[in-house]
């Protein structure tokens, strides 16, 4: 089989398995017009509970004994929490945050 036609079926099944992946739960609960109880605690607490574990996978090889001491870490910290209380845009915030860190990483520390 020639090269470039395998790689477009092989392209053409994984689109057709991820369309159909994400269409699933519709057909599944497409009938269904109220969310369950649980799917709404979940919807209401998760986030939270997953900004905490990325606050501690971030800070949790900070090192306060050896230079820097954490500034780059705490001031990318200071830089996400001060845009999402100005702007309250969660992708705005981390991003930039990102940004910073890694600013501050390669240039200043």
């Amino acid at each position: 089989m020639n090269e470039t036609l395998h790689a477009i079926l092989l392209i053409a099944v994984m689109a057709v398995v991820t369309a159909l992946l994400r269409c699933l739960p519709f057909f599944i609960f497409g009938g269904k017009r109220s969310t369950s109880p649980f799917i709404t605690y979940l919807g209401a607490y998760l986030p939270y509970a997953m900004m905490g574990m990325l606050l501690v996978y971030c800070y949790k090889n900070v090192s306060l004994t050896s230079a820097p001491f954490g500034a780059p870490e705490l001031i990318a910290g200071l830089v996400v929490v001060g845009l999402h209380v100005w702007k309250r845009n969660s992708l705005l915030s981390i991003g930039l945050g990102t940004l910073c860190y890694m600013l501050l990483v390669q240039l200043v520390f």
